[in-house]
């Protein structure tokens, strides 16, 4: 199958234009057809042995949603004391979630026994079926964006708050929580780069030349 210019441009255009959304949502629901695309796309990863790890939770309960918030809340004031003091007051101005602005949440977990003890391509790393989640995470985050919808990853909470909120078995891991709506607008670049918490680095200064710390003249 081949891409064409026209398709190539619109993947790199969804690339550079997603950004993790917190405080853009608008009320309008996701329709179901659009929810299951994006959907589709995050089950199209790759994975570690084609083991497929992933599940989704979609929840759509306010109710349930002010449960994860508050998961939020208690991680949120834990980090804000681990932070220096002259970027204590910074990080607690940001807005850093959209868990009850979004109308629906997705919760994708990884389920770490899904395909037996022994995967192909995890026998070395046994974390590889972690990372595949991760994969399924990024396809719905561009595929969203393709679809005009924002999403933003809520790290800041405990994965076991997530887990006895959703009814989440111990072995089942839960990797992200996933604020999923449309927006009222897409920042041009990342909102942290933006409040000068962090600058964008150099790709010249990431890549190295067969080994470690030879760079490109």
């Amino acid at each position: 199958m081949t891409i064409s210019e026209a398709e190539r441009e619109a993947l790199y255009k969804v690339i550079y234009s997603r950004r993790d959304v917190r405080g853009q949502f608008v009320a309008d629901p996701v329709p179901e057809e659009v929810l299951q695309r994006v959907l589709h796309a995050a089950h199209h990863a790759p994975s570690v042995g084609f083991m497929q790890p992933w599940d989704f939770i979609v929840v759509r309960d306010v109710a349930v949603r002010k449960q994860v918030k508050n998961g939020f809340d208690i991680a949120h004031r834990e980090a804000a004391g681990m932070f220096p003091e002259e970027k204590r007051e910074q990080y607690c101005s940001f807005k850093l979630e959209g868990i009850t602005e979004a109308p629906l949440g997705i919760c994708v977990t990884c389920d770490r026994k899904r395909s037996g003890d022994v995967v192909i391509g995890r026998t070395a790393n046994p974390e590889m079926d972690l990372y595949s989640t991760v994969c399924a995470v990024q396809n719905l985050w561009l595929a969203a964006r393709a679809e005009n919808l924002g999403v933003g990853w809520v790290s800041i909470i405990h994965h076991d708050h997530v887990r006895e909120v959703l009814g989440i078995p111990e072995d089942i891991v839960p990797v992200a929580w996933l604020c999923v709506g449309y927006v009222s607008f897409f920042h041009e670049t990342p909102e942290l780069e933006q409040a000068g918490w962090l600058p964008r680095l150099g790709l010249d200064e990431l890549i190295h030349e067969e080994r470690w710390g030879k760079k490109t003249v």
